[in-house]
Parts: structure tokens; sequence; C-alpha cells
């Protein structure tokens, strides 16, 4: 799994946690339905920030959800999966976006693919990647040519990239892209009045993905001898920090534009979680004071007794009795899924083996669950610490 907001369950609160795994497993599925199994892969955290801001606007029934049988990855429960247009789309940004990554590794020699025959492989499942996610842009009405071209032109505006060149120059590509997607999201939920502003929340979240993984990558780069975009046009990491701060402003300016029947979860990714990650990619820590953070501690969505859209703490029906254990070998292959997808981690979960509820490893831990600052940074965000009437 992979992407830049990665939130921690126990934050989220049992509610968001829920809707936040249904979008995680529905781009999964709408994967494996539009590319096959092999597809599910290139599922990650950003792509279903596309899926969350169709259900924002359009709400749960009318974006599409359904009963999801058991999976691995969810503990072998069944689950409430996000589906529909967002989805689609969702996996349609997936899929183009993984092919051209792909090529570039291939380009690039990395690792295994310095091989010929794996290289070659690569350059196969990445055709198959371009003319699905084509065929999926093409069934929700999104022109994924726009994608495409985005970046077939980023190795043209690296090349003539240099010093003193504005880093802005070098991200352009990749908020072109963001920024469409997210625009279609307004017309997928039938309120194209959001396009706007989406369209310029999606622009600057592109120039936050390509500043982090600047960012977080420069090292490495420079280590290695590959192009950087902060070393290539000398731009110091104070002002890589500057632009991220604006970028992170932009985006909550431009969600308070935008009509959402319910944005809860869409604000706590885009706002909230996504200033974490800029604090994690340049190695900032953040201190707040307050007993909750987003809520009550979370528990696992898929545990015995959830309903599919579980809400507060009253409407929890009564836990079931444990099922039978699990087999050694059933067992692995479920401890492997959680672990995976961080359910050992926070809030409680389902123990692979024996099958009873059981703490994450960070249940009670203080710096993971600091209290959202609502009251002292103006926003109006919800699910939270209850210190404001927001």
């Amino acid at each position: 799994m992979f992407g830049m907001v990665r939130p921690c369950t126990h934050r989220l609160g049992e509610r968001l946690t829920a809707q936040w795994m249904a979008h995680l497993c529905g781009l999964c599925l709408a994967l494996r339905g539009q590319a096959g199994q092999f597809a599910r892969v290139v599922t990650n955290y950003d792509g279903l920030v596309i899926s969350v801001l169709t259900e924002a606007q359009a709400g749960a029934e009318r974006a599409g959800r359904r009963r999801a049988g058991p999976c691995a990855l969810r503990g072998m429960r069944r689950a409430s999966v996000a589906e529909g247009d967002g989805a689609r789309l969702a996996a349609a940004v997936s899929l183009i976006l993984a092919s051209a990554k792909t090529r570039d590794h291939v380009t690039d020699q990395d690792g295994l693919l310095a091989h010929r025959p794996v290289a070659a492989a690569a350059r196969r499942i990445a055709g198959v990647w371009d003319k699905e996610g084509a065929r999926a842009g093409a069934g929700v009405g999104f022109d994924t040519a726009l994608l495409v071209g985005a970046v077939e032109r980023q190795p043209e505006v690296e090349a003539l990239a240099g010093p003193g060149t504005p880093l802005l120059a070098v991200t352009e590509p990749t908020e072109t892209a963001t920024a469409a997607a997210f625009a279609h999201t307004a017309h997928l939920a039938g309120i194209p009045g959001n396009a706007a502003p989406l369209a310029e929340a999606g622009r600057l979240f592109g120039r936050l993905a390509h500043l982090l993984d600047a960012v977080e990558d420069q090292e490495k780069d420079a280590a290695s001898g590959a192009w950087n975009p902060l070393t290539a046009t000398g731009t110091p990491r104070a002002e890589a920090r500057r632009l991220a701060a604006d970028a992170l402003h932009g985006i909550r300016l431009a969600l308070d534009e935008a009509e959402f029947t319910d944005g809860r979860l869409a604000h706590v990714l885009l706002v909230h979680e996504l200033g974490r990650s800029v604090e994690r990619a340049f190695g900032e820590e953040r201190h707040r004071h307050g007993s909750q953070a987003y809520g009550p501690a979370p528990g696992n969505p898929y545990a015995p007794g959830a309903p599919p859209h579980p809400g507060g703490p009253g409407d929890l029906p009564p836990p079931t009795p444990p099922r039978e254990p699990r087999g050694l070998i059933p067992g692995c292959l479920v401890f492997v899924g959680m672990a995976c997808t961080c359910q050992m981690c926070c809030g409680t979960y389902e123990g692979p083996w024996s099958r009873r509820r059981r703490d994450g490893m960070c249940k009670s831990c203080g710096d993971c669950c600091e209290c959202c600052s609502c009251c002292s940074d103006g926003c109006q965000c919800c699910e939270c610490c209850g210190c404001c009437d927001c």
C-alpha cells in the first residue's frame, strides 16, 4: 500500500474508519473488476480520495455501496464497500498513473527491472493498465488523455529544468492531472458548481504529492545519482516547506467553497491527515494536548457484530460470541493481510488465529492520539475532539 495520505485508524474514530475502509476496499475491488486480480497491487491511499470526494458530494446512497464477500486483508470478514462511478474513476486514475510509474522504473532500470525479461513483462503489464484505465475512464465520462498527456510532458519539463528554474514549473504536469480528476468528481455527483473549487484542491494536492515525494527521496536520489526536482532546481528545503504550507492552506480554502452532503471524511483526510503527511515528510513532530482525537478510540469496523455502516456508540449491536478458532495456515494468511493493512496497530482487531478481540499495539499510545486543534486554527472540522460545535 502506498500514498501520502495514510491515516491512523486510532485518530479517525470508528465511524470514519469504517467509511475509509469502505473506499479502500471499493478501490481494490474496482481495480480487480476492471483489470484483473493483479491490478489490485496498485491500490493506493491517495487514489481512494477521489472515491471519498464523490461520495462526500453525492451521499453514500446515491454514490453506491454494496456488501462484499470475505477477504483476507480485512480478517476474512464481509464488509460494506464503495462502488459506483467514484470507485471506477479512482480505479481509472490509479491504473493510468501506475502504468506511468512502471514505465519510469523500467526506463531507470530499477532493481529487477534491469533484467530484460522482467522489464518486458513490466511493459506488457503497463500496456494493459493503460488500456483498462482508458476504458474505465470512458465508462464514467472522464478523458484519461488528460492524465496521459500530463505524464508524457513530465520528462520534457524535467529535462529543461536546472538551477533557478521555479519548482512549480516542475510540478505543473502533476497538478494538471490531479486537478482534472478532482474536478470530475463534481460532475459524477451532479454538482457542477463544485468543479472549480475541487479542481483547485486537486491542483494543490498534486503539488503536494510531487513535493513530498521529492523531499522524502532527496537523500536517496543523491546517493544513487537519480534526478530530483529539489536538487536539480537548487530549491532550498525551507522553500519547499513554505510551498507545502501554502498548498495545505489552499486546499482548506477550496474545500470550504465546495458543497458537500457529508464532507467529514474528506475534510479529515485532506486537511488534518494531509497536514500530518507534510510534517512526516519534513521530519517534524507535533505535540498537542487533549484527551481524544476525532472522537472515541475506534474498534475494528469488521469485528464480529459490527454494523455495515457504524454510527455512534449507541448504534452498535451487542457483541456476538467468538467463532471457532482458525487453523494454522488460514490464520497465517489472515495475519499477513492484517499486518499489511495496519489493522493490528490501532484500535481493536480480531485475533487471526483465536478470533478474539484484541487491542492494537498503539491502542494506549499518547503521541498517536493528539487532539486536533479545531478551535485554535479556525477549521470547521467534524467528528472532532468535542472542543467546539462544528
